[in-house]
């Protein structure tokens, strides 16, 4: 007499494993760019409203520029620092995120520049 088995051997859940193991080594690396890219992203969408605010703080204020992010009342996004310094009649801007080592983006209006920046207005991070 046959008996009527029912559920998986051990060969084929073996199996199922690897290839839920395979799958998560190709999916984890794109994963980590695309956090990376966020961050990024983050960091420079703050930089353009600090340039915005700035604009608007300078006339407002007798054609001054802000020296400090709370006297713009900008929030950066979490995780992202932003340093701000006046140079040159203008001002410097940089911003670094908690999550990435070594990358910084920078923006500036004015003669002075902040690196990694090299035009005037022009938010430019040092890994592209």
């Amino acid at each position: 007499m046959l008996q009527d088995r029912k559920g998986f051997t051990l060969i084929e859940l073996l199996i199922v494993v690897v290839i839920i193991g395979i799958l998560a080594t190709i999916a984890i690396p794109r994963f980590s760019s695309t956090r990376e890219k966020a961050f990024l992203a983050a960091m420079k969408s703050d930089l353009k409203n600090l340039q915005t605010q700035q604009s608007i703080y300078w006339s407002d204020n007798s054609y001054v520029y802000a020296s400090s992010a709370s006297a713009l009342e900008l929030t950066p996004s979490d995780g992202v620092t932003i340093n701000i310094g006046a140079a040159g009649g203008g001002w410097t801007a940089t911003a670094t995120h908690s999550a990435l080592t070594g990358i910084t983006c920078g923006v500036y209006e004015g003669s002075t520049a902040a690196a990694p920046a090299t035009n005037p207005g022009a938010v430019t991070c040092n890994n592209s």
